[in-house]
């Protein structure tokens, strides 16, 4: 079967919707067109000329990296940086370019899920839910068209409620309308007032499912003129959302547990502030750059936060409150290249999906 660079999309996107990412991040397909045949697919954290050249050599058509090559706008590509050459090369070479990123980092199946399995960490909750994910839709039915309407609505995505699908609320009562002479309605008749027994249906859902939803709602119900109202919903949703919160299966001393952090995540190096005194437990994470939750970690009565790109007056500002755990950028989001493989392997079976073998952490330690 044929794989396009949408299918490979369409899969990624419905894993880690784009609207989840942060507003100041560029995730999407950067370069090349959705029409494309895709054959083989390499994925990298950071894509960079060395990159490049590795796609090259194993013939790729599709590059997904995790990083964006294009952060910023551009107003001209003459090459002057390396992300400027590698969409020169990516445009003379017609491979395409897609990148995944923040709305990845949102996701509970994502890089949370992949390091406290690593880590053997039982997951709470998110450590920072995103806000404005949930709408609600409320519809009125004639209650013989009722289960109709309800069950498309489930299909396209509503009633999705934490650990629990096919979530709504329904109570019969009577609707009234008169339509004029243009209308051609689906009970009584025209420039007639009437009254029908319908059912309101209320349910939740997935804010980046709007369309879907509507569309299901206008395909299945009979009227002709839907009456329906959508409200924003302040409620966050505990399994979106940057970072994670959790417990080790066993408590730790600080030493033992940076030894086993160093050996489950392939650390060169640690820093960390002074040792507590305190044995670990509740550990408090997020990957990449995370100095911004130290607070809320603390808040949360964590043990340990987690991160990487922390600075200097941080280990001194929360002295004997936690212990806090630099691991590096780079080393707190290789495994994403994995992460994304699994995703892909589990859909794709008729295309090569390959991880790219450049190191390409710009940071370099002297031991």
């Amino acid at each position: 079967m044929e794989v396009f660079v949408r299918d490979i999309a369409n899969i990624l996107e419905n894993i880690a919707p784009i609207e989840y990412a942060a507003s100041y991040d560029n995730v999407g397909l950067i370069v090349g067109s959705f029409h494309k045949k895709v054959k083989n697919v390499l994925i990298t954290l950071d894509l960079t000329e060395k990159v490049f050249d590795e796609s090259i050599q194993k013939k790729c058509d599709l590059i997904i990296s995790f990083h964006p090559v294009i952060f910023k706008s551009i107003k001209s590509i003459t090459g002057k940086t390396f992300s400027e050459r590698v969409i020169i090369h990516a445009l003379k070479n017609d491979i395409s370019i897609y990148v995944i990123h923040t709305n990845l980092d949102m996701i509970w199946e994502g890089p949370s899920s992949y390091i406290s399995k690593l880590l053997r960490i039982n997951r709470e909750k998110v450590l920072f839910p995103k806000k404005e994910t949930i709408k609600k839709l409320i519809t009125y039915v004639p209650v013989d068209y009722a289960e109709k309407v309800r069950n498309a609505l489930f299909e396209a995505g509503a009633g999705n409620i934490s650990n629990y699908s096919h979530c709504s609320y329904n109570f019969d009562g009577f609707g009234s309308y008169m339509g004029n002479k243009k209308t051609k309605p689906f009970f009584g008749k025209k420039e007639i007032f009437h009254i029908e027994k319908e059912t309101c249906i209320s349910v939740l859902f997935p804010d980046y499912k709007l369309n879907i939803i509507k569309n299901a709602l206008f395909k299945n119900h009979p009227y002709e003129e839907v009456a329906y109202e959508i409200y924003n919903i302040e409620n966050t949703n505990p399994y979106i959302g940057i970072g994670f919160i959790g417990n080790l299966m066993e408590k730790m001393n600080e030493y033992d547990f940076l030894l086993f952090i160093k050996k489950k995540m392939n650390v060169p190096c640690i820093r960390h502030s002074n040792f507590t005194e305190k044995k670990i437990q509740k550990v408090a994470m997020i990957t990449g750059s995370g100095r911004f939750g130290i607070e809320t970690a603390i808040e949360e009565k964590a043990d340990v936060f987690i991160s990487s790109d922390l600075k200097y007056h941080d280990f001194f500002k929360y002295e004997k409150k936690i212990l806090i755990v630099d691991i590096g950028h780079y080393e707190s989001e290789n495994f994403t290249k994995s992460l994304l493989k699994s995703f892909l392997d589990q859909n794709f079976t008729s295309i090569s999906i390959c991880e790219s073998k450049i190191h390409t952490n710009p940071v370099k330690y002297f031991y």
